[in-house]
């Protein structure tokens, strides 16, 4: 319910601070005398959009305040929570205007965007009269006031669920066949580089060891002639033969050496076995080198073969057999693409049907409730006086989407045997009035919570007509709040709490101010919407006999 609305420096307002209550609130005055700026400052504080520039001449800013009292569960609730704003029993919103046109809001004093504003402001306030985009007029809405009205949430939920199911198959089947029309697109090559691969086989580290072992031969020839030339003089034939002869030698003639050549004996003894074990190391040396020439051509061959393959694929040489086991997962995708591709197609097909079945359910299901609205609106009408009006909700087939494969829209005839079309088109200010408040009362058990304002839904409207408004307009505020602008006695007088909208001027300036009026206030003000200008005391009467009737 909204509480208490301030508004300060807005246009002819300098400052009004208004103080609401449950019930149907009434707001008159003279044509003029401000009744839309309010309207224009709540929608404001609301993030609606509206006039570009509200601040008043000659103020730096403009700000209005808007105070609502929120029940336990009311849904203003998870839009704050989804917001990451405080919440309570009271939500205040506040929003300044500066006079450069810079627009800054707060929600329990929490900076907020004019997004959470209008998102808070469709569970606060509804808006109804002749020139009204936002609500009942809009037939962008009327599936919603629909399914409202028929209050089936389970079909809601199962069709949301089979169109979640169904979005999702399309999408996966969507994947499926893009990843299978780009891997054909490079079929010829996968096979014949899976084939290259293969036939090639390479193995991590295998280019490292292939580079090794090239290196060595190539080593190899170039010093194995010298090795072989140097083993050759350690041998029988060289200082090995001429070692063992000097020790022959002197061995024979030691013993009459007195004992002179023993230790030169002992040191070519040495000598000779050290030479062994060198020459045995020589010759071991020398067998290493020895390759054959075709071992060294195949493993340059199969070592270049591993470098260009990885280079002609952009790898290094040990990625290979990693980008082979790639391309070969990828083949076996493309071969087994049309198993998958099927069984995608036989998903999406469940999927379909399973929606299928549940938005059928749920066209019945609107279909019977809006021969229950129609009947209901119809009902509303014939007190408002357009008894031989139509009122037809239009169920019919649309895109399938996640709330259904219907279109709604609310048609009227204002004649029997005249032709129906849109709400908005066909009635005039009178009837479209008429028709607003009938389809809402209708709907009125769907609004708890929201504070409904009727801006001038009596317009063209008198007598016993414009009784039956107000009578249906205070039947709308019980347990809840209804603001009304009005221009109707008949209206104003059934109105719980009343205030008068006037204009004065002030030191050259013009400006508006928001009167509460008491009981004998009322009768004046009445008698003022009954007579004119000049209130007689006939129309005193006449205001005294609307307000206790």
């Amino acid at each position: 319910m909204l509480r208490t609305l301030d508004i300060r420096d807005i246009l002819i307002i300098d400052h009004l601070e208004l103080h609401f209550q449950s019930g149907l609130n009434v707001l008159t005055g003279e044509t003029g005398a401000g009744k839309s700026i309010l309207l224009d400052s709540l929608g404001f504080v609301l993030g609606w959009r509206g006039r570009a520039e509200l601040v008043r001449s000659g103020a730096e800013q403009g700000d209005v305040t808007a105070v609502f009292d929120l029940a336990d569960g009311h849904a203003a609730h998870a839009v704050l929570e989804e917001a990451g704003l405080p919440a309570g029993p009271e939500l205040i919103l506040r929003r300044v205007n500066r006079s450069d046109g810079r627009k800054t809001a707060w929600v329990n004093d929490r900076r907020c965007s004019g997004e959470v504003l209008r998102a808070l402001s469709e569970t606060l306030v509804e808006l109804h009269g002749q020139h009204d985009d936002r609500g009942l007029l809009d037939p962008k809405g009327h599936m919603a006031v629909l399914d409202e009205f028929m209050a089936r949430p389970a079909l809601h939920g199962a069709v949301r669920a089979a169109w979640k199911a169904l979005s999702g198959a399309r999408k996966s089947l969507q994947a499926l066949e893009k990843a299978i029309a780009a891997v054909r697109e490079e079929e010829d090559f996968l096979r014949h580089a899976v084939a290259e691969l293969d036939v090639l086989d390479p193995k991590p580290g295998e280019e490292r060891e292939l580079d090794t072992r090239r290196r060595a031969m190539q080593g190899a020839e170039k010093i194995r002639d010298d090795v072989a030339r140097a083993f050759a003089m350690l041998g029988f034939e060289g200082a090995e033969g001429v070692i063992s002869e000097a020790i022959r030698w002197l061995d024979g003639v030691s013993d009459r050496a007195e004992g002179q050549l023993d230790a030169p004996l002992a040191g070519l003894s040495r000598a000779l076995e050290e030479l062994g074990e060198a020459s045995a190391g020589v010759e071991a040396c020398l067998d290493n080198l020895d390759f054959n020439p075709v071992d060294l051509e195949a493993c340059e061959e199969r070592l270049f073969a591993i470098r260009a393959l990885a280079r002609k694929h952009d790898v290094t040489p040990d990625e290979l057999g990693t980008f082979a086991i790639e391309l070969r997962a990828r083949l076996e995708a493309l071969d087994a693409g049309d198993a998958q591709l099927g069984q995608a197609r036989a998903d999406v097909a469940k999927a379909d049907a399973a929606y299928v079945s549940a938005a059928d359910a749920l066209s019945d299901a609107r279909s019977k409730a809006a021969l229950r609205l129609d009947k209901a609106v119809t009902a509303e009408l014939a007190p408002l006086k357009m008894e031989r009006a139509v009122f037809t909700t239009m169920v019919s087939r649309a895109v399938q989407s996640g709330a259904g494969q219907d279109a709604v829209a609310f048609t009227v005839a204002t004649n029997p045997g005249a032709p129906s079309g849109p709400l908005n088109k066909i009635a005039s200010g009178g009837e479209l009035s008429r028709f607003l408040l009938a389809l809402k009362v209708c709907l009125s058990g769907e609004t708890q919570g929201v504070t409904m304002i009727f801006d001038e839904i009596d317009r063209g409207v008198g007598g016993a007509t414009a009784d039956a408004v107000g009578r249906r307009l205070a039947a709308l505020a019980i347990g809840g709040q209804v603001l009304v602008v009005t221009h109707s006695p008949q209206v104003a007088a059934l109105g719980g709490h009343h205030w008068r909208v006037e204009k004065r001027v002030e030191n050259g300036a013009t400006l508006s101010m928001v009167v509460p009026l008491d009981a004998p206030q009322r009768v004046d003000e009445i008698a003022r919407m009954i007579s004119g200008d000049s209130v007689t005391d006939e129309a005193r009467g006449a205001a005294r006999a609307l307000l206790a009737g």
